[in-house]
């Protein structure tokens, strides 16, 4: 896999969204064209979830993160070659310059590309909002509670599903799972900034590195998307419907980035 051999499409200010849906997996013969594209390693991962729509959910994934990172590179979905970090997160291997992230649920994937730069993404169904409310004390920084406090009803909720997901993509992005102790960096709403993140000098941010964060909304689900970029990155938005087809590029959003240095 020849470094800097990247298809026209990508480049160092654009992130690239895709979204996938697992129920596209019940159509006759797509669960067995996506199982064709997956690793030995991973048609076992497969094989030992216990229930169908998990069984759903793992194969979209697979199969989105591979066909996706093709559309910007001419390797073969199958060939693709992956190897996880110390915390479990997955990276291409070798190095191409491509990096990616995923986040999952049983009714959407997303898979979040760059080039040149770490990214984080996660999803979640905002019928889980009322759960993450209730974890609030446990995952949300004393300042973030503060703000959350303040709310009641829809609007609490919102923003504890709002919270819930940067927080997510920061972890994600910076690849260390849960070492990062959730308490020690803030999403904090209002102001002319809209959401500012605050950092702890002890999360070992560097202080040069700059992060972008976005929020979107898809399908019943609230999206968070983080990047380490210079500048303010561009987005694209694809979709894959019928699953395996060729992608189909979404209109964006009006959207509005939000900027934190890590110090």
């Amino acid at each position: 896999m020849p470094p800097n051999r990247v298809l026209a499409g990508m480049d160092k200010e654009t992130l690239h969204l895709w979204y996938a849906y697992p129920e596209d997996v019940l159509a006759e013969g797509a669960a067995k064209a996506c199982l064709s594209l997956l690793s030995e390693g991973e048609r076992a991962r497969w094989q030992e979830f216990p229930f169908d729509r998990h069984r759903r959910e793992y194969l979209t994934t697979r199969a989105l993160v591979r066909t996706a990172l093709s559309h910007y590179h001419p390797i073969a979905p199958q060939a693709w070659r992956f190897r996880m970090n110390a915390y479990g997160k997955p990276t291409i291997d070798p190095n191409c310059g491509l990096y990616f992230n995923l986040s999952n649920s049983l009714g959407l994937v997303t898979c979040l590309i760059a080039y040149g730069a770490e990214v984080g993404v996660d999803v979640e169904p905002h019928e889980h909002a009322g759960k993450i409310a209730e974890l609030a004390s446990e995952a949300f920084s004393p300042l973030e509670l503060a703000q959350l406090e303040a709310l009641s009803g829809p609007e609490k909720l919102d923003r504890a599903l709002s919270l819930w997901t940067l927080k997510e993509a920061y972890i994600k992005a910076r690849g260390v799972g849960l070492s990062l102790p959730l308490n020690q960096f803030s999403f904090l709403f209002g102001g002319s900034e809209g959401i500012r993140l605050t950092l702890d000098p002890c999360l070992g941010d560097r202080p040069e590195r700059r992060w972008w964060f976005y929020l979107l909304d898809r399908a019943g689900h609230r999206i968070a998307l983080m990047a380490a970029r210079a500048a303010c990155p561009k987005l694209q938005l694809w979709e894959t419907r019928p699953l395996l087809a060729p992608p189909t590029r979404l209109d964006a959003y009006g959207e509005r980035w939000f900027q934190a240095s890590a110090v």
